[in-house]
């Protein structure tokens, strides 16, 4: 029974092999980090510092979910603080 399921495996890493990754994003980090995933042999992805892709590692995805919640922070903060200027400049 295993060799099926061996099989069926191996035909989308093969795909892969011979004609490259179809990577889809799958999460949104930040404006310019992502989470790629392949449609085919479902191997992870994401942007490193340069901009390039590089394989998914336990280490990034620390990395990500760090840049994630700070990015997150960053923009309710600014949001509210734009929020408040208007406001003040409205009745000021």
């Amino acid at each position: 029974m295993k060799p099926t399921n061996q099989k069926i495996a191996f035909i989308p890493k093969l795909y892969c092999n011979m004609f490259g990754h179809d990577f889809e994003v799958s999460r949104k980090v930040t404006l310019h980090v992502k989470e790629y995933q392949c449609k085919k042999c479902k191997k992870q992805a994401t942007t490193n510092g340069n901009g390039r892709l590089t394989e998914l590692t336990p280490k990034f995805k620390e990395i990500n979910s760090i840049l994630e919640q700070i990015y997150t922070r960053r923009a309710m903060r600014l949001a509210s603080n734009s929020y408040m200027e208007t406001n003040l400049r409205i009745t000021g």
